[in-house]
């Protein structure tokens, strides 16, 4: 058997986190960049995520970002956009929820923007309507006992 000469194989390098609690500086957008939220993970590295221009993307996510950072639907997002292809975009950067606050605070984000740490795609009062015919009793059925079975 070879001998082990590392500091551990892939499983120690999964466990670690290691900007898990460090606070970062605030990442602006620059030229040819634009804040969007994820509607959709496609798999494959790719999500659909709509652009606060007003335009759905399908973006990528770069290498850097891939294994390490998890990107889920509803999350807020930097894309860089590219010259040549107005519908497709790359991932740059994931914001947590306390740095989209902070940047819809600095008005960075419109205004008609949810920033929850849970975000579902549902207009809003969708389940208002929703009535019930009849009232749930706490007393249990009773069969009646008169019944009786012919062989």
């Amino acid at each position: 058997m070879p001998k082990n000469k590392g500091k551990g194989g892939k499983n120690r390098r999964r466990g670690k986190n290691e900007n898990e609690y460090e606070k970062r500086e605030l990442v602006f957008k620059e030229d040819l960049q634009e804040y969007a939220q994820v509607t959709k993970m496609l798999g494959s590295g790719h999500l659909e995520a709509m652009c606060f221009d007003n335009v759905k993307r399908l973006c990528h996510i770069r290498g850097k970002l891939r294994k390490k950072i998890w990107i889920n639907q509803g999350d807020f997002i930097l894309v860089g956009l590219r010259e040549y292809q107005d519908s497709r975009a790359d991932v740059i950067l994931k914001y947590t929820p306390d740095e989209a606050r902070n940047l819809k605070a600095y008005g960075e984000f419109p205004e008609s923007v949810r920033i929850n740490d849970t975000v579902t795609f549902v207009e809003d009062g969708f389940d208002d309507g929703i009535e019930f015919d009849h009232e749930m009793s706490s007393e249990p059925d009773v069969v009646s006992s008169n019944t009786t079975l012919d062989p």
